[in-house]
């Protein structure tokens, strides 16, 4: 279990959107845009394809240590193997070891973790995500509610009787729910404000370096 705990930390860690800054322009992106090592950012600061780049890069060190470390690592690896395994790539994506534990706010690696463990349940949340973004434009909110769609449908699906929902899955849901509340917690802020930065208003990345 130990082993599962670091490499699946140590996945999460790897800082995708920091290397991807330093790659592309020699920058940090962490000193520029909302100055947060995510994707959104990516995008303010380093143009769409760098962005997907980063996406894509942070949805697999959620979904690499979920579905697969434990089979990797453990004989008869437990139910909740998965759950452990992609709460440490969250926490390392969040708090990377690998650059100065400053990481992103955990949203894509999040739904790589969701993917993995709640297939049925994240086309809701990709679904409720695109509209909000496309909607509002502000990426933090549809995170937010994003990720509150998963206890809600996981919610649906157990008492629709198409399947059964352990109660360590859904508390498992809803505490991923509040921890993506926790690392926006100063977008809220802005949101009450009217002073989040929407993608709508993106200034090219010539401006933002």
């Amino acid at each position: 279990m130990i082993g599962l705990i670091l490499l699946s930390y140590l996945c999460g860690s790897v800082p995708t959107a920091v290397w991807t800054g330093k790659v592309l322009k020699n920058i940090d992106v962490r000193e520029h845009g909302s100055g947060n090592a995510g994707a959104t950012n990516v995008y303010r600061v380093l143009g769409w394809k760098a962005a997907l780049f980063v996406v894509v890069i942070d949805v697999a060190k959620g979904f690499i240590p979920a579905f697969w470390f434990p089979n990797l690592l453990m004989q008869q690896p437990p139910a909740w193997a998965g759950l452990v395994a992609g709460i440490c790539a969250v926490l390392g994506h969040v708090w990377t070891v690998l650059a100065g534990f400053r990481g992103g706010k955990g949203v894509g690696t999040s739904a790589g973790m969701l993917l993995a463990l709640f297939p049925l349940s994240m086309p809701f949340c990709l679904i409720v995500f695109a509209l909000v973004v496309g909607t509002t434009g502000y990426v933090s909110l549809a995170s937010i509610l994003a990720t509150l769609t998963l206890p809600l449908s996981l919610l649906y699906f157990h008492f629709s009787g198409r399947t059964v929902v352990p109660l360590h899955l859904w508390l498992a849901s809803v505490s991923l729910f509040l921890f993506i509340v926790f690392t926006h917690r100063s977008n809220l802020k802005r949101l009450v404000q009217g002073t989040e930065k929407s993608i709508r208003k993106k200034k090219s990345a010539s401006t933002s370096i």
